[in-house]
Parts: structure tokens; C-alpha cells; sequence
């Protein structure tokens, strides 16, 4: 059995004198405590020493992948026949056997004896001592982690994290100091704060003019424009500051001093911000901008972590508080954030910024991954996403010039569809619905007449039914009725009959008086035709209760 051990200086094969010891992995690391007892375990049976560093590392590197470099074939093929190779990974085992043929072993057995091959590694090869192998391995592990991290000396982000930084600290520092320069000089000299609206030109000023009382001898020339230079010697004359001490004055030259040294340095730094963003990220520099694309790269972290982000995420990046309470109150999420300040987005008109900045956010996403990942240095990408963003801004507000003005470029208005419009005109073919107040009634107040009545389509055979229900119900009350009846019984019934019809004839009138004329006519009329049928069923009821009272 033989096993194969990778070294910085190359591969080396061992031959496993004992493999009945293998069986007992618990106790193999007491074989290698010395170097006399791992001579009597493993026995090197030949090395491949590597010729140079770009050698060690491409087959470092291809075994990490589970690959075999040529010199690791060939010398498997000259010294592997008809042996079990004990390999350290099982992906480079699979490919050893599938391509030259030779069986490999990989298990807890192995790896311990690679493990105490490792701890007496510079006695069981000779020829290799300690000083030699340190530098070997040493210089192999930096070529390997440069080709793992593909480390470039321009595409440091770092760099741009901090100036952005420092340059956004900057700017609070010059706003805190020059409103301090405000405040203090404005004691003296309070008319000076509204003639002057620059801090750096004010900061200038003071630093030349001191007492106001010199205004009218200073040359402002460099600093301030003509017109202003005469508005300034006019107010220090009339000028209700109070009187101002040589020590103050000096405290407050200095603090312009400042003032100026950081605006200064504030330039500086946004000019080394402009070059390292354009070697850096060239494309969203070209889309966005140098101040923009550095907040954006900083509130990722890096341009690797951004170019992992999508460009829904892009668009609110900064944004996220926003966001956040949007979600927590069910209102509407933000369009955007950090990339509001794109130029492209501030040239839009109000109601086209979200749609812009939703396009620039996804163009913005492909520019950093090119930037990230690409092997270019140019920004060509950039430039022709934003010309086709300049165009689709174009198009968009031609568009909405075109609804607004009434051009012929605009969609035509689209109105609704009404059938009962004429074509070319503008009245209607049937008449126009009116209110119908006699429909007002109250339900409740409603008899089963009145509701009959007040219905939009009364029907006769209804009505037919209605009064054979009636008749049938006098028919079964008079059936109910015992034959031996006295004339006081048929005296109370005609009386409770009467009570009814009066009841009746009340509702009917109540709803007359809420539904109007025209509904009470009609009751009328209907009652009279009801009228003269009740007084023809009448005698008919008298004569059969007369005939059942006298049988």
C-alpha cells in the first residue's frame, strides 16, 4: 500500500511497511511519537520535487479543486502499478481511478497516518531540512491566497469607503465651524452675515478685514465681487455691532484660518475620490456619479457585497428606516434612497422619479457587477446605459407633455360607453329618469291592500287569488260556527266584522294620505268595484244563516 503526501516542495510516495497497524487507528499516533518508530511504519519510495513556484502553485490549485496536475500523472504512472494508493481527498481519489486506473483508499486510518506522516515529515525525507521547507511553504501560501482572493492593487474599495467617509465628516465640521465664524463675528459686525452667503468668502473677508473699521481700506478685490465689496465698506459704516478687543480678533482669524485649510483639504479629497472611483468602478461612476456611487459602495460594505445585491434592493439602499415603518404601517414603501441624488433622477419631473430611479437602480446593478467581476477598465457599459436612461426620459415626459398639452402625439381621452347616446350628439334617446316621491311609503306602516297597491307592476290574476283566499277563510269561519246558534252570536260576529272593515278602511287611508292624490284616486276607484260584491255576498250569508237557525 503506498500513500500520497503533498508537500510545498513537491509530492512525495510513501510505502506502508506494517498495514496490520492501520487496523488499530486509536493507537498509530504512538508509532510516529519518534522518527526511528515512523521508519518502521512508512518508508519513502519516491519524490517529484517541483521546479518552481508557478509549478507548486498551479498544482496546489488544481488540487483544491480534486484535480491532478501532468507531473502528478505521470508520476502516479511511473510508480503506482498494481498498488493501493491511500489518498487525503476523496475527490482527487475518484479521479485518479477513473482516469489512470489505480485503486484509492481514503478513511480515519488514512488520515491519521497522514497526520503522523506530517509530524515527521523532514526525517522520513532526506534531503529536505527545516530552513528550506519554511520558505517553500511560506512563499507557496502567499501565491495561493493571491490567485484565491485574484487580489488587484486598483480594485481596492477600502480606499473609497473611507474617503467618502471623511469627506461626509468634513462637510459637518466646515458647516459647524463657519456658523461658529457667523456667530462670533456677528457681534461685531451682524450686517456682514446677510451681504455674504458663501462661508468660505465670508471666512476670507474676515480674515482681511478684521475691525469693520478697516472694510473702507481693504482690498476685497480677490476675494469678493465688486458689488458686494461696495455693499460691505457701506454697512461697516452704519454698522450697530458692538466694539471688539485685538485678542478676540485674533482667535477669530484663526478659526477662519481652519476654516479655509479644511475647504482646502475637502478639495483635495474629492478630486482623489473622483480618480480612485473611476479606476475602480468606472461604469456606476458613469451612471451615477462619484459621490453617489462611493455612498452606495460604503452602505454595501464593499463593491462584491453591492454587486451581490439586486437593483430592487439598489434602489432603497439608504432608505431602509423608511422602509421599515412603511411595512410596520401598511403605507407605501419608498422609491428610493441613497440614488435620489443621481443627476438623472433630479433632471426628471416629480411624478417621473420613481419610474427613473427604478430604471437606474437595475442599470445600476449590471454597472457595479461589471465593475466588480468584469476583467475591464473602461466605461463603455456606463455611458450607453445612460444615454439609453436619457432617453427613456425623454420619451416619458414627451409623453406627458403630449397628455397634458392635447397634441396629437397624447393617447386620445377614452370616455365611456352609454347606449343610449346618439352618435355626434349630445342628448339622450330615451327620456331622462325622475324622481318618483310616491314610492316614499314607509313599509311598516303598510296594510297587505296597500302593499298590493303600491307595487310598479300589479298583476289581476293576484288579485283574484287574494279575494278567493278571503272568501275561502268566511266560508271555513262560518263552517266552524254550531248549528244551534242564537241570534246574539250572529249579532257579535257582524259587530267583530265591522270592527275589521273600519280598521281596514283606516290603514288604507293612511297610506293614501302618504303616497299622494293620484294613489288615493285609484284606492277609490277600486273600492267602489269591491264595495258592491261585499253587499252581494252579504244576503247570501244572512239567507244560510237563516235557514240553519230554523232547521
Amino acid at each position: 500500500m503506498l500513500v500520497l503526501f503533498e508537500t510545498p516542495a513537491g509530492f512525495a510516495l510513501f510505502k506502508v511497511l506494517d498495514e496490520g497497524k492501520l487496523s488499530k487507528v486509536e493507537d498509530l499516533w504512538k508509532d510516529f511519537s519518534s522518527a526511528d518508530k515512523a521508519r518502521q511504519v512508512v518508508k519513502l519510495k519516491a519524490f517529484s520535487k517541483f521546479e518552481n513556484t508557478s509549478e507548486a502553485l498551479e498544482a496546489a490549485t488544481l488540487l483544491i479543486d480534486g484535480k491532478a496536475s501532468k507531473g502528478l500523472r505521470k508520476f502516479l504512472r511511473a510508480h503506482c502499478e498494481d498498488e493501493m494508493l491511500a489518498v487525503a481527498d476523496s475527490k482527487l481519489g475518484n479521479m485518479i481511478k477513473e482516469k489512470l486506473k489505480i485503486d484509492c483508499v481514503h478513511n480515519n486510518a488514512v488520515m491519521e497516518l497522514m497526520r503522523g506522516v506530517r509530524n515527521q515529515l523532514n526525517e522520513l525525507i532526506s534531503g529536505l531540512a527545516v530552513q528550506d521547507m519554511a520558505p517553500m511553504s511560506l512563499g507557496l501560501s502567499h501565491s495561493l491566497s493571491r490567485y484565491k482572493l485574484k487580489f488587484s492593487a486598483e480594485k481596492v474599495d477600502t480606499m473609497v469607503v473611507q474617503a467618502i467617509g471623511l469627506l461626509d465628516d468634513l462637510d459637518k465640521e466646515l458647516n459647524t465651524y463657519a456658523m461658529r465664524v457667523r456667530e462670533w463675528y456677528g457681534w461685531h459686525f451682524p450686517e456682514l452675515t446677510k451681504i455674504i452667503q458663501d462661508n468660505i468668502q465670508y471666512a476670507k473677508a474676515v480674515k482681511l478685514m478684521g475691525d469693520r473699521v478697516n472694510a473702507a481700506q481693504t482690498d476685497f478685490s480677490e476675494t469678493l465681487p465688486e458689488e458686494v465689496e461696495e455693499e460691505v465698506k457701506e454697512a461697516s459704516v452704519i454698522s450697530m455691532g458692538t466694539e471688539i478687543g485685538e485678542l478676540d480678533l485674533m482667535n477669530i482669524k484663526e478659526l477662519c484660518d481652519q476654516v479655509l485649510s479644511l475647504s482646502e483639504y475637502r478639495a483635495q479629497l474629492y478630486d482623489y475620490l473622483k480618480s480612485r472611483m473611476n479606476s475602480i468602478a468606472p461604469n456606476l461612476t458613469a451612471l451615477v456619479g462619484e459621490l453617489v456611487g462611493a455612498r452606495l459602495i460604503a452602505h454595501g460594505g464593499s463593491l462584491i457585497n453591492l454587486a451581490k445585491q439586486p437593483g430592487s434592493t439598489v434602489q432603497i439602499l439608504g432608505a431602509e428606516k423608511a422602509l421599515f415603518r412603511a411595512l410596520k404601517t401598511k403605507h407605501a414603501t419608498p422609491k428610493y434612497g441613497l440614488i435620489y441624488h443621481a443627476s438623472l433622477i433630479g433632471q426628471a419631473a416629480p411624478k417621473l422619479k420613481g419610474k427613473i430611479s427604478r430604471s437606474l437602480a437595475a442599470k445600476a446593478a449590471l454597472a457595479i457587477r461589471c465593475d466588480a467581476l468584469g476583467d475591464g477598465v473602461d466605461n463603455t457599459m456606463g455611458l450607453e446605459n445612460r444615454a439609453k436612461l436619457e432617453l427613456r426620459l425623454r420619451n416619458l415626459e414627451g409623453k406627458e407633455l403630449g397628455r397634458f398639452a392635447g397634441s396629437a402625439k397624447g393617447k386620445p381621452k377614452i370616455e365611456a360607453y352609454d347606449k343610449d347616446r346618439k352618435k355626434g350628439a349630445g342628448g339622450l334617446i330615451t327620456p331622462a329618469k325622475t324622481y318618483n316621491p310616491s314610492a316614499d311609503a314607509v313599509i311598516s306602516q303598510k296594510s297587505d291592500s296597500a302593499m298590493d297597491e303600491d307595487t310598479h307592476e300589479p298583476s289581476a290574476d293576484k288579485k283574484k287569488e287574494k279575494k278567493e283566499k278571503k272568501k275561502k277563510k268566511e266560508k271555513n269561519e262560518e263552517k266552524d260556527v254550531p248549528l244551534l246558534a242564537d241570534e246574539d252570536g250572529d249579532e257579535e260576529k257582524e259587530v267583530v266584522k265591522k270592527e275589521k272593515k273600519k280598521k281596514r278602511k283606516e290603514s288604507t287611508e293612511n297610506v293614501e294620505l302618504q303616497n299622494g292624490d293620484d294613489a288615493g284616486e285609484k284606492k277609490k276607484k277600486r273600492k267602489k268595484h269591491a264595495e258592491p260584491e261585499e253587499s252581494a255576498e252579504m244576503p247570501s250569508k244572512k239567507k244560510g244563516k237563516k235557514k240553519k237557525s230554523e232547521d
